[in-house]
């Protein structure tokens, strides 16, 4: 089993990146595969609505100059998806916007290609808008027809500058929640 996140944040190794590692940490205690692939300084731009993929079906995007087919190929691989993402004027980022569209699009192209895999959540937030951004995240997830794997909170945890979440001892313990209860679903979706 492997689960596969996506950190959308412009900082590399910042807050959204610290909490996914929080979840990864119970994950990988459960035996399953973790992966992120942070999205700061890579390449991706939003949907320009060709509709190619939908005439090629073959579980890829017609535009080829960024890392949206790598996102992909790894999300149609993996048993569980999180996408992290920081709070920006109480929105996601746009290269996690990005993400969810060009990945959302070619998932419908191909028969809901996302269809009955685990998703989850990750938000970092200074004061407020997390909760924005969680349900944009969310909408992702459900249009694609997946399962949302909750916690004892929202996923969210809070920090400004790099490393502040670490000091949220709610956070951190709803990110390990999260981890514990994904590891728990993908041992009963994927037998």
């Amino acid at each position: 089993m492997k689960v596969i996140a996506f950190n959308g944040s412009a900082r590399k190794d910042g807050n959204t990146a610290k909490l996914i590692t929080y979840t990864f940490e119970e994950l990988n205690r459960e035996g399953i595969e973790t992966e992120m692939l942070q999205l700061s300084g890579q390449p991706i731009h939003g949907c320009i609505a060709c509709y190619k993929c939908f005439a090629a079906k073959d579980r890829r995007c017609a535009v080829t100059d960024d890392i949206a087919n790598v996102c992909i190929e790894k999300m149609d691989q993996a048993d569980g998806i999180i996408i992290g993402s920081p709070t920006y004027f109480a929105g996601i980022t746009p290269e996690a916007k990005a993400l969810i569209d060009r990945c959302g699009m070619v998932s419908r192209a191909n028969n809901d290609m996302y269809k009955r895999k685990a998703g989850a959540a990750v938000v970092s937030v200074r004061r407020a808008g997390a909760i924005h951004v969680f349900d944009t995240i969310n909408h992702f997830f459900t249009i694609g027809q997946m399962i949302i794997v909750g916690s004892s909170y929202w996923n969210i945890g809070v920090g400004r500058n790099i490393g502040d979440v670490d000091g949220d001892e709610e956070g951190i313990k709803t990110m390990r929640d999260l981890g514990s209860n994904m590891a728990w679903l993908l041992k009963r979706i994927t037998t």
